[in-house]
């Protein structure tokens, strides 16, 4: 039966789903677990086990990162599912992060173009040979690599001064 009364509780109750979906999505974006497409960090992402968000520029997929313990751990377990796995340190072994890295092919186009929030950056490259150009504090470094069809490819970046 739709009186009034009827009517006006059917509003009052959706109303109250509403402000509280309002109010939990509010909750969920304060909150420290959960990531969003921009959040590069590891927290709440669909990779798990600490690996930070994974991004994509053209047919490139990378992720860097490893500041933090977990996150460190996880992307050095990770590193034989990627063609090329980078570190970057620096003296006494110290680990560094933005490192300018940028990856040409064998014909001088470039595939990569991005910042390593951490001291590495794991890169899904399609099988040839690449020069990996690494900046830190404007000490360029390069390296040549070749990515095989199997296996992992690794590249570490050493800047004796900062």
């Amino acid at each position: 039966m739709n009186t009034p009364s009827n009517k006006r509780a059917a509003i009052a109750a959706v109303a109250a789903a509403l402000a509280l979906g309002a109010a939990g999505g509010a909750f969920a974006q304060s909150s420290a677990v959960g990531g969003t497409t921009t959040d590069n960090s590891s927290a709440g992402n669909a990779n798990g086990g600490g690996m930070p968000q994974i991004q994509q520029q053209g047919d490139v997929s990378f992720v860097s990162g490893g500041v933090g313990s977990d996150e460190s751990a996880a992307l050095r377990r990770a590193q034989h599912d990627w063609p090329l796995a980078m570190r970057f340190t620096g003296p006494s072994s110290e680990f560094l992060a933005d490192v300018h890295v940028r990856i040409v092919n064998a014909h001088d186009g470039e595939v990569l173009n991005a910042q390593s929030r951490g001291p590495y950056m794991l890169v899904k490259l399609r099988p040839g040979r690449y020069t990996v150009h690494a900046t830190y504090n404007g000490q360029d470094q390069k390296k040549t690599v070749t990515i095989s069809g199997s296996g992992s490819t690794k590249a570490d970046f050493y800047w004796n001064a900062l």
